[in-house]
């Protein structure tokens, strides 16, 4: 398993991680096998969004042992009073479910605490009138809550919160037919969402991934709004390619579902491919480096994907990217303009021009 750290908190975290949504269809015994392949296999960053309130005890039983290991995201707002997932805007009901999942998880902590499921800027008022957002800090106070999280698929809401709360990390839906304007959570333009990916980059905020399949719909082409069908495993990388990500969130129900998450760590480069999308890519897509890489092999060994995200960080403000930029054995100033790069790209990026720009910009 590779891990990426938090620039926030430090954390080490699984770029693989485990969504809980599914969890609770599995039969106990099933699940906490599942779950402890996962733990065993790496992953230690677990989402508690759960589908139905039987996936608490199910982590509990699978992680009482080695809770200090792994890191849980709980939602402020999940409310599972009728046994399946709700969600609340009331103080009492919220502090209810908090109580009940910590009984459950048998712990007695939160890593990461989330201002849940923020979709309108309606919702960010109400949470802070009816006291969940204060209720959040005074558990941080008290380090039951160690960390601030935001979930949401709304870009322009994700803005505002960010602007009002020190947030250390960020859930979003993240594939890519949302960033491409097709699905349900397709929310924002294709540059309103890459500037939350590169503001949570030049601040440090991490994201963690939900829906990086689309519930499932990009790995059929019958569903695909594409017409094809993407790989898991594209899905992940492409999801992982994007700044400010730290881990990718897929659900599983059984050891074998666990076990095909695993197997993304030892693919060949060419199954994770995933630049079939500038097939199906808009027509403001065009010109613009998603950092696929699609262009290597780059004859001098420029890392083209990796100067481009530098370049675009720097541009949204993050000085550090220009750090990390300088740090690179090849970088922009290397580049013949051969043209290799331009032949390749499937996005029509003309990458030996864009050489230049960056050397302008970065040095």
């Amino acid at each position: 398993m590779r891990y990426r750290i938090s620039k926030k908190t430090g954390d080490k975290i699984s770029e693989i991680g485990l969504g809980s949504a599914y969890m609770p269809e599995t039969p106990l015994p099933k699940a906490i096998a599942a779950l402890q392949r996962a733990y065993e296999g790496g992953i230690n960053y677990y989402d508690l969004a759960a589908g139905d309130g039987k996936a608490f005890p199910m982590f509990g039983e699978a992680f009482a042992g080695v809770r200090g290991k792994i890191l849980y995201q709980i939602h402020f707002g999940a409310d599972y009073s009728g046994g399946t997932y709700g969600w609340s805007l009331d103080l009492d009901t919220v502090k209810r479910s908090i109580d009940m999942q910590l009984k459950e998880l048998r712990t007695d902590y939160i890593d990461y605490g989330f201002i849940h499921c923020q979709d309108e800027l309606a919702d960010w008022e109400t949470y802070q009138n009816r006291g969940i957002f204060a209720y959040i800090l005074q558990l941080k106070k008290l380090g039951v809550v160690r960390h601030i999280g935001l979930s949401s698929h709304t870009p322009t809401v994700i803005e505002r919160i960010l602007n009002d709360v020190d947030v250390d990390m960020l859930m979003f839906s993240i594939n890519p037919a949302y960033d491409y304007g097709q699905g349900e959570f397709a929310n924002g333009s294709a540059d309103e969402r890459a500037a939350v990916y590169r503001r949570c980059e030049a601040e440090g905020i991490g994201i963690s991934v939900m829906k990086p399949f689309s519930a499932g719909q990009l790995l059929d082409a019958r569903q695909s709004p594409f017409g094809q069908a993407l790989t898991a495993y594209q899905c992940i990388r492409y999801a992982l390619d994007r700044p400010g990500v730290l881990t990718v969130l897929p659900g599983a129900q059984t050891v074998g579902e666990i076990e095909k998450l695993l197997a993304y760590e030892h693919q060949p480069e060419e199954s994770l491919d995933y630049s079939i999308i500038s097939s199906f890519a808009p027509p403001q897509a065009s010109g613009k480096c998603v950092y696929c890489n699609h262009c290597k092999p780059c004859p001098v060994g420029i890392d083209i994907g990796l100067v481009n995200k530098y370049y675009d960080l720097a541009r949204a403000g993050d000085k550090l990217a220009i750090q990390h930029y300088k740090t690179l054995e090849k970088n922009a100033k290397d580049c013949i303009r051969c043209g290799h790069c331009d032949s390749r790209c499937p996005f029509s990026v003309c990458q030996s021009e864009r050489m230049q720009e960056i050397c302008s910009l970065m040095g």
